[in-house]
């Protein structure tokens, strides 16, 4: 049994509390309201949520849940601290911050006088860098502790709904601990071993993103499922069957692909197809800002890469890849042969590789693609990887294939090389690079940077 404390009593922090409570953990739960103090205090839930009145008024009566407004009682009394305070929007869309601040500032007073180890957990949702930026510098300048040495902090981002909260409390898919030091997160992965199917540790930034990640992703899913909706209608198609149909392909529609941050997308498939059910939707004067938004933004994220690959000042540039992905020769509205015109236009020097793009090979419309369309870059193709490499100063990845993944270990150690998929630029000799440094430093004499081009 482990004593916790639980600051915020809205419906993150009520659930936590009590299921916490329900494992057997004694817990103290912390609000400023005295409603909602009294109603825990008399064992009813300070919330409206499937379930909770029950497990509330079971855990009180069986003494592990109360309710205080002394932060002093609680963090003395307590080992383990979850921050539950709402962080809402302001006007403008930023967060209001200022119960956190308030309850960090509460906790690290507390923490001033007590002796013993602390763990500080922060459950509410908060963009990435508020740890370090706010809660840590909060509870140090409080406490007069160091975090790491006296007290641990960590995230601990919730995945709840509201309706089904104390289901996906019990029972969650998901749970994500983030920590500096993960031997801080031990205690806390305990009280989790029998509620969730998969715990991941991760860092304190990470743990602070990915809340807002699944999210962001699960507004989008209603907006384009809305938005499909609202196209068959007007198309007099049956919404209901073409969705059943969508849902029945798990390996590309209902899964992980597509889903990896990458390079921008291309081929003769997808932007063509975006083009006509957007132009479609205008002759129909239906607004789908969603679908209309895709290419844009596609094109936003290529015009990154290309501003990222021009920032390394390099002049003989190597392209590996050509086509719009590995293992064909199809290379309409590919995204490497935009960087490459976009290269050519600015004076560098290309010099490009692609095993299934050779002028030797290529037949029919791809032939007359290259013949018609881009005839100086078909002049600027080689059969020789290695010819490439060597007489470029900055070797850019533009498609992924196991040919390239076997030598990027061995073309890092000698070149500069900007891997578009994974948004890593290992850079020799100190080139001047706009991009934010790794924390960890690469091989002897190179320094490893991340670019932004993987959103």
């Amino acid at each position: 049994m482990k004593r916790i404390s639980v600051f915020g009593l809205g419906y993150v922090g009520a659930v936590t509390a009590a299921c916490l409570a329900g494992a057997g953990h004694s817990v103290t739960g912390v609000d400023v309201s005295a409603a909602k103090r009294a109603m825990l205090e008399s064992g009813r839930a300070p919330v409206l949520e499937p379930g909770l009145d029950e497990l509330v008024a079971a855990v009180h009566k069986a003494g592990r849940l109360r309710a205080v407004r002394d932060t002093a009682v609680a963090v003395t009394e307590s080992d383990i601290s979850f921050i539950c305070v709402g962080t809402p929007s302001l006007s403008n869309g930023r967060l209001d911050l200022s119960m956190l601040e308030r309850v960090c500032e509460e906790i690290g007073g507390a923490l001033r006088s007590k002796q013993s180890f602390h763990w500080i957990v922060v459950r509410s949702t908060m963009l990435p860098g508020t740890m370090r930026s706010l809660v840590i510098p909060r509870i140090e300048a409080s406490s007069e502790k160091r975090a790491g040495i006296d007290f641990a902090v960590c995230v601990n981002p919730e995945f709840t709904r509201e309706g089904s909260a104390v289901a996906d409390f019990l029972y969650a898919s998901v749970t994500v601990l983030g920590a500096d030091d993960p031997a801080h997160l031990i205690p806390i992965s305990e009280l989790y071993k029998d509620t969730s199917e998969r715990v991941f540790t991760t860092s304190l930034n990470a743990a602070e993103m990915v809340k807002y990640v699944c999210n962001a992703f699960h507004a989008l899913k209603v907006a384009f499922a809305n938005e499909v909706g609202t196209l068959c209608r007007q198309l007099d198609v049956d919404e209901q069957a073409v969705t059943k149909i969508f849902f029945s392909d798990t390996k590309l529609n209902i899964s992980t692909a597509y889903l990896t941050p990458g390079f921008a997308f291309g081929g003769s498939c997808l932007p063509k197809d975006l083009r006509a059910l957007t132009y479609r939707a205008k002759q129909l004067d239906l607004d789908l800002p969603l679908m209309q938004a895709i290419l844009p933004s596609n094109q936003a994220h290529l015009d990154r890469a290309m501003d990222a690959v021009l920032a390394t000042k390099s002049k003989r540039i190597g392209v590996l890849g050509l086509s719009f992905k590995a293992g064909t020769d199809d290379l309409r509205e590919s995204p490497s042969v935009k960087l490459i015109k976009r290269l050519l236009a600015e004076g560098r020097r290309v010099q490009i590789w692609d095993r299934d793009v050779s002028l030797g090979r290529v037949v029919g419309s791809n032939r007359r693609f290259i013949e018609e369309e881009i005839p100086h870059i078909g002049a600027l193709l080689s059969m020789d990887m290695e010819q490439v490499i060597n007489e470029s100063e900055l070797v850019v990845v533009c498609t992924k294939s196991a040919e390239i993944e076997a030598r990027l270990a061995d073309v890092k150690s000698r070149r500069s090389v900007m891997d578009l998929h994974s948004g890593e630029l290992v850079v020799l000799n100190d080139n001047d690079v706009h991009s934010r440094e790794r924390s960890t430093p690469g091989p002897a004499d190179t320094h490893q940077l991340e670019i932004s081009t993987a959103q």
